[in-house]
């Protein structure tokens, strides 16, 4: 498991700060050595890694994505960011932690956890809201606004006070007409701990489920932030 690094300090960029999640130039998935295979006589197939250790099952016993690391010995990602891409260990254990996604310091306010999304990405009366995205802290929430593109620099804010794991997005794998081991689907959405499907899941992203929430815009969070200091 990663040990966030202490003091955990965002390193500047020509774009500003690089959030800890995002995944470094030569950062690269590891070769895949995954197999499948039954814990015992007669139980389903599930899917392994042939040189597994319990890192690789970090939460609910769901295998997730091997990726190389480079991180300097305080604990800090180094190398050019890939702006698209969240490095899945490290969005793994901040999720999974509840620590801010830029910093990796506790995320949690006086008035809940802060999850962000694009101004049109989510339809708030939707029946089920989960995001892959990690919280932030009152601190990165306008960088994270101008740092991801499609906020637009106007995110729509939840504040929650309950966002239970609901599952994770990633590869289902299984053995095709032709044989072997392949990728059999990549769904849309997550696929929940308790799905058929999770024993064969390749996890890359993290997702919560939020359940106890208001949206707000930023100029309310923060005037709410201020009131509850």
């Amino acid at each position: 498991m990663i040990q966030f690094p202490r003091p955990a300090v965002s390193r500047p960029s020509e774009r500003g700060v690089i959030p800890f999640i995002t995944q470094r130039k030569g950062e690269e998935a590891a070769p895949a050595n995954l197999c499948l295979l039954r814990r015992r006589r007669g139980s389903e197939l599930r899917l392994f890694y042939a040189d597994e250790d319990p890192r690789d099952r970090p939460v609910r016993d769901m295998l997730w994505a091997r990726c190389s690391f480079s991180m300097d010995a305080g604990g800090m990602p180094v190398g050019e960011p890939q702006w698209k891409f969240m490095h899945p260990y490290r969005q793994m254990v901040t999720m999974l932690a509840n620590r801010c996604q830029v910093c990796t310091r506790p995320a949690r306010t006086p008035l809940g956890w802060i999850f962000l999304a694009g101004p049109k990405d989510e339809d708030p009366a939707a029946p089920l809201i989960w995001t892959d995205q990690p919280p932030v802290c009152a601190r990165h929430v306008r960088t994270t606004a101008k740092l991801c593109p499609h906020m637009d620099e106007n995110p729509m804010v939840f504040l929650a006070t309950s966002a239970p794991l609901y599952g994770a997005i990633g590869c289902v794998y299984g053995r095709p007409a032709g044989g072997g081991l392949d990728v059999v689907e990549r769904p849309d959405g997550p696929v929940t701990f308790d799905d058929p499907r999770a024993p064969m899941l390749l996890g890359s992203k993290l997702v919560r489920r939020l359940s106890s929430f208001r949206v707000l815009d930023m100029n309310e969070l923060f005037a709410e932030l201020e009131a509850a200091a």
